[in-house]
């Protein structure tokens, strides 16, 4: 499960966010990155992790969101609302 006190500091402010356990795996970029319908997650400028660059707003972003929550193999996507 994410930590809240392990937010990475690029997340948009808001519930939605990834903390620092990420490992660039690609799960969620493929789900909500920037080539998808719903582009809520990106990459850092080193690649080395990712966050919300903006937060989900209606239910087919939320949808995006909580499929990337529900399949991050490492638990690194939080959702504190």
């Amino acid at each position: 499960m994410a930590a809240p006190s392990l937010r990475n500091p690029e997340n948009a402010s808001g519930r939605w966010y990834v903390d620092d356990t990420c490992t660039p795996c690609h799960t969620c970029i493929d789900i909500a990155g920037p080539a998808t319908t719903y582009p809520l997650i990106q990459y850092n400028a080193d690649e080395s992790k990712v966050y919300f660059a903006v937060q989900p707003s209606g239910p087919a972003q939320e949808e995006a969101a909580q499929e990337a929550l529900d399949l991050c193999p490492t638990q690194a996507i939080g959702n504190d609302g």
